[in-house]
């Protein structure tokens, strides 16, 4: 048994050396940069027509993003929705969604690269593809803010009828974490099993999309526990200390990622060597 996981664990490694998974996070961190304010651009024009505010946005983040990258961003977000003329939903949706999907092109192509495949459909399909991504990503966002609205003022309904109003709170905080689970592990298995490709089952993305939204709640709580107590970027870098750490944090995400497009392309490739056999 040991010996099998020692030999699991060797395969992942020398894949994630010979992929150069480390190259290739840095390009979806620098893809995830570009992509960021376009699609919040568009996140919070959408919000006037649900009964969320950019304060919900932000609130729902502060709990994983580090504190100078969540205020880096919050402060540039307002700058720029000052500055804008006229209504994005009529006149610039296109160009900010087209801008939004550049980190999933980018990441259709790193999991292509883990599955060793070449990109074979055709520009327009595989462009279209990250757009109808992109979609889809925002208003699972947009419903993982409005889960917990709506969750707790209904947990509060119920556990106030019962009788038990203070309970409710310490299971609040159990549900929460297991409901942004959920909908992490949606994402992943969603885009691991269509942005790649080639043909998969769903079970082999499966695995990589436990690893991925695992690793990447433990990854960010921990880089912005470092952020928020060892690593003062501020005082080494001055006013671009939020950039570096944010382009940190995109950094480490993508390597999650993309390591959990590995850990599916081996349990891709064993069973269809079972299939053979």
């Amino acid at each position: 048994m040991f010996i099998k996981i020692y030999r699991w664990i060797k395969n992942l490694i020398i894949r994630i050396m010979d992929n150069d998974i480390s190259g290739m996070a840095a390009q979806l961190a620098y893809f995830f940069l570009l992509s960021l304010f376009p699609l919040l651009i568009f996140i919070v024009t959408l919000l006037p027509f649900t009964p969320l505010t950019q304060a919900d946005v932000f609130n729902v983040l502060k709990d994983i993003a580090p504190k100078e990258t969540l205020n880096m961003v919050q402060k540039t977000l307002n700058e720029i929705m000052k500055n804008r003329n006229g209504s994005l939903l009529s006149i610039g949706i296109i160009g900010t969604l087209w801008s939004a999907s550049n980190g999933m092109n980018a990441l259709m192509r790193s999991l292509n690269r883990a599955y060793d495949v070449e990109e074979d459909r055709p520009f327009i399909v595989s462009r279209g593809l990250a757009i109808v991504f992109t979609i889809a990503m925002i208003f699972v966002f947009l419903l993982a803010l409005l889960l917990p609205v709506f969750g707790k003022q209904l947990g509060e309904y119920v556990f106030t009828n019962l009788g038990v109003p203070n309970m409710f709170i310490s299971v609040w905080e159990i549900l929460r974490w297991v409901l942004s689970f959920v909908i992490l592990f949606i994402v992943f298995l969603a885009i691991y099993y269509f942005a790649p490709s080639l043909k998969l089952k769903c079970t082999t993305a499966i695995p990589g999309a436990i690893f991925a939204s695992i690793g990447w709640i433990i990854v960010s709580l921990g880089f912005s526990f470092y952020v928020a107590n060892f690593g003062n970027y501020s005082s080494t870098y001055g006013s671009i200390g939020g950039i570096i750490v944010l382009m940190l944090w995109f950094y480490l995400s993508g390597f999650i990622i993309i390591i959990g497009g590995e850990i599916n392309s081996m349990s891709n490739k064993k069973d269809d060597e079972e299939c053979k056999s």
